[in-house]
């Protein structure tokens, strides 16, 4: 599994070009009918707008990828708000960037160039997370270990649910790839007395930092 980015909480972004607004909301979606419908959303929402442009890509492999200039020159305003998603290597995300026209034309590089940067300004105003290959597992100890196993997962920036009961449980989902320098501090520290649930491969998120 190859890593990618996915967005986890929506953002906005504005482009002012020679007195024209430039508005980009980008959004998380799962479905081609999601992104629909959020597209004819934000079409009400600015319904006085000259142009509402957008892209999405949909599924780990882009198997869905839409995109229109909605009235714009062909090829100024979806395909360079796609490329934003695609360079980005951004799924599962949706992008509308609303235009108020300012009463100047902007030429066909000139559009180009606004509808790029007001879709990077959206992704760059929203959160954003990388997924990369991760494992899920129950590991339980004594409380005499608990203390070192977390000293272990604070340097190695790992986190966990903890339930205590006559010993600690960690519910941890972590990074694939720091797997086995864990398993084997955790086993040192508690000389091998820790109890390893079954190992799952899930899909792991974390914050990228900006």
């Amino acid at each position: 599994m190859e890593e990618y980015f996915i967005v986890e909480k929506a953002g906005q972004g504005e482009v002012i070009e020679k007195k024209s607004r430039f508005i980009a909301h980008v959004l998380p979606v799962q479905s081609e009918e999601e992104a629909l419908m959020h597209i004819e959303r934000i079409k009400k929402e600015y319904w006085d707008a000259r142009h509402n442009c957008f892209a999405f890509i949909i599924g780990r492999n882009n198997e869905v990828q839409r995109f229109s200039d909605d009235g714009e020159p062909q090829g100024t305003a979806g395909k360079p708000i796609l490329e934003v998603l695609m360079n980005g290597n951004i799924h599962n995300t949706l992008i509308v960037v609303t235009r108020y026209f300012g009463g100047t034309l902007l030429g066909t590089g000139g559009l180009v160039r606004a509808y790029g940067q007001s879709a990077k300004a959206g992704v760059e105003n929203a959160l954003v997370m990388r997924v990369c290959e991760g494992v899920c597992f129950d590991l339980q100890c004594d409380y005499n270990s608990i203390g070192k196993i977390k000293y272990v997962m604070g340097q190695m920036k790992i986190e966990a649910e903890e339930e205590y009961g006559a010993d600690v449980i960690l519910h941890i989902n972590m990074k694939k790839k720091d797997f086995e320098n864990f398993q084997s501090q955790v086993v040192d520290v508690t000389s091998g007395k820790a109890v390893w649930g079954e190992i799952e491969n899930v899909a792991y998120k974390e914050n990228i930092e900006k």
